[in-house]
This record gives structure tokens, sequence and C-alpha cells, in this order.
């Protein structure tokens, strides 16, 4: 499924972190392993393998560094 990214007007090279925010509208996925992050609404949560090339249609708070092994994660964000 593709997903509509021309919503988004800037993105970012995601710098994981237990104790920043990092607020994204979604997540670019480039490298394998998991994903965990904190949702605006509070939940933590971690995305087991997503596929290479997946985008996460996701609003997060914070991109954890514990938990998340995935690598060359790229942040959406609108103005």
């Amino acid at each position: 499924m593709a997903w509509n990214t021309s919503q988004y007007t800037d993105a970012v090279a995601v710098t994981t972190s237990d104790t920043a925010d990092n607020y994204f509208q979604a997540l670019y996925v480039g490298g394998a392993g998991n994903v965990a992050v904190v949702t605006e609404g509070g939940t933590t949560v971690t995305f087991t393998a997503p596929p290479v090339g997946t985008i996460l249609p996701i609003r997060t708070k914070k991109v954890m560094a514990t938990n998340t092994t995935a690598t060359l994660l790229v942040g959406f964000r609108t103005s």
C-alpha cells in the first residue's frame, strides 16, 4: 500500500533518544530492525521488523533509543 507523503513539508534524519522529544507525523525505515516509539498519545509501542522501505504512519512524541535497532530512520513533519 502506498502512502500519500505529499502532506509532509519536512524530512529529517532521526536521532533516537529515550529522553528528548521527537515529534513526527510518520517515520521512514531505511534499515532492518525494530522501531520503538512513544506516540503523541503517550503509548509506548515497538514495531517489530517492519520491512525496509516502510513508512510508518504514526504520530510520535519520542523515537526511543532503547529497543530501536532499525537504522537509517527519517522523520516526516508538517508545518
